[in-house]
């Protein structure tokens, strides 16, 4: 019986260990590289500055692996970006050619048949941004109305619902990019776009003159976006969230916040609850 205990015993940290673990963790470790998938669109979140992958998100991730190589003990880990679209993010995750996907990619129960979610890194709702001779105040004002969004992406099926819910008889023109949808409404074949509440701060720096626009007050809809991970590979996300938890523990979130929206910006309250949520004991 001692015996047993004892080879049971001597087992445990093994075992312990192959919880924590999956192939693509290991071919990480094995390899000393990390491929991430980042959007060159979704400013001030993912996007490329001088060609080279920034925003709030992207640097999120740099932190990331900066503690995944001192939970794998592998200094340094290359890391190679690979830039992604709204249509491509996942199925790159999905068919393995990146480890994860650093965006704006909304966690929802219908992804999570096809890819994993890290925990939270950012909680918004959809919002509009409106021509003012349209006169809207606020989503029923839009009636009559067209309003774009990108395709395939919360936003506009939160839209859809909005709309639906409040009787408010207005067309929704699918976009397939965001560029295309800000191409559209300052072409006027649309009179609003709709997306993040704060993706619209980055939409606003890509109008050509955003003086005949407004941003409407409405929340429509919640968005929590999370790194993408690949479906079962439970201990890359295990250390994925150990790592957020590290940084939304540290001043290293308030860094990074301030980094991308200046330094005398401060998050919401709904973003506080957040980060506090998401810090676990070891």
């Amino acid at each position: 019986m001692l015996r047993r205990m004892l080879f049971l015993a001597a087992l445990l940290p093994a075992m312990a260990h192959a919880q924590t673990t999956d192939k693509v963790l290991q071919r990480i470790r094995d390899t000393k590289k990390v491929t991430i998938a980042y959007r060159t669109d979704a400013k001030p979140f993912s996007f490329e500055d001088g060609g080279q992958p920034a925003g709030y998100t992207v640097d999120l991730c740099k932190r990331i692996v900066v503690s995944l190589e001192q939970q794998l003990k592998v200094q340094p880990l290359t890391v190679k970006w690979v830039p992604a679209t709204v249509q491509t993010r996942l199925d790159l995750v999905r068919k393995g050619e990146v480890d994860m996907e650093c965006g704006t990619t909304t966690a929802t129960l219908s992804r999570m048949e096809q890819v994993d979610f890290s925990n939270p890194v950012w909680v918004d709702t959809t919002g509009l941004i409106v021509r003012k001779s349209v006169g809207a105040k606020g989503l029923g004002g839009l009636a009559g109305k067209s309003i774009a969004a990108v395709a395939a992406t919360p936003n506009i099926k939160a839209l859809e619902d909005a709309l639906k819910k409040g009787l408010v008889n207005a067309k929704v023109v699918p976009a397939k990019t965001y560029d295309e949808a800000i191409a559209l409404l300052e072409g006027g074949k649309v009179d609003a776009l709709a997306a993040g509440k704060t993706m619209l701060l980055g939409i606003g720096t890509k109008l050509k003159d955003p003086s005949p626009y407004d941003v409407l007050n409405d929340d429509i809809g919640y968005v929590p976006y999370a790194i993408v991970l690949p479906l079962g590979a439970t201990g890359l996300r295990l250390a994925v969230n150990r790592a957020l938890s590290q940084i939304y523990a540290s001043e290293a979130i308030a860094e990074i916040f301030r980094g991308t929206f200046g330094p005398n910006a401060k998050p919401s309250g709904a973003l506080l609850v957040m980060y506090g949520l998401n810090v676990y004991p070891e």
